[in-house]
């Protein structure tokens, strides 16, 4: 059974909305807007975080963000308590905004903002909107990424990346994707990348300016380029033994 919406139902529910509407204004005023009226440099304690390492505030802007969606909420809610009350005073209060019907007294007890009926709700659309950001990360490292293409072998965002990255992460080796990493210095996307040389053989190597006389430099990855037998080896053959 329907319940007539009288003049004294929508008196009612008119009082409810008021009542709403004040506590959330005192409420909002109360917390000096749930925090966002002190500066964030007066929760850090400091006199200036621009030095600070995000995770040194990781608190205060936790915190903060709270305080974002909390305030964000309560103000869409005083934005919908205005519009149903705006409807009441131009007498449009009660048919659904989109279609012009009757909306049920029912639906307008157990929620005194509606202004749509319930097939008119747009919050009942489900939105399919993605965030900006999604065009430039993808693909990976967005638009500097320059691996795909065929004329640039340079410096790009995935090599920034690289650099940034060898400095240290919150990866460990046993939660690494890769199940032989047993080294920190090997968990940094293409670790195993020559730097500044393309062939292993090309980091020991070395001429004289003229370009002539080569010389062997025993350095680490002349050891190790021997050790995995890689490439000639008769490169050095009094230095080359077999088990």
């Amino acid at each position: 059974m329907t319940l007539p919406l009288t003049d004294q139902r929508i008196e009612a529910l008119r009082n409810r909305l008021l009542a709403e509407k004040h506590e959330l204004e005192r409420r909002t005023q109360d917390n000096d807007h749930y925090g966002l009226a002190n500066s964030y440099r007066d929760e850090t304690g400091d006199l200036s975080a621009i030095d600070n390492h995000p995770g040194d505030a990781g608190t205060e802007m936790y915190e903060r963000s709270k305080d974002l969606a909390l305030l964000e909420r309560e103000a869409f809610r005083l934005e919908r308590i205005e519009a149903a009350l705006a409807r009441m005073a131009s007498g449009e209060y009660g048919r659904c905004a989109a279609c012009g019907s009757f909306i049920p007294a029912e639906r307008l007890e157990a929620m005194p903002t509606a202004i749509y009926c319930r097939e008119h709700e747009p919050m009942q659309e489900e939105t399919r909107s993605r965030p900006i950001e999604e065009e430039f990360l993808n693909p990976p490292f967005g638009r500097t990424s320059l691996d795909e293409r065929d004329d640039q072998n340079g410096f790009d965002g995935e090599d920034a990346w690289q650099i940034v990255e060898s400095w240290g992460n919150s990866v460990t080796p046993a939660m690494a994707e890769g199940n032989d990493i047993d080294d920190y210095g090997n968990l940094s996307v293409e670790a195993d990348e020559n730097e500044g040389f393309v062939e292993p053989i090309e980091s020991f190597l070395a001429t004289d300016i003229t370009g002539h006389d080569v010389s062997v430099v025993r350095n680490r990855a002349y050891h190790r380029y021997l050790s995995h037998r890689e490439g000639d080896p008769l490169l050095e053959p009094d230095e080359w033994t077999d088990d």
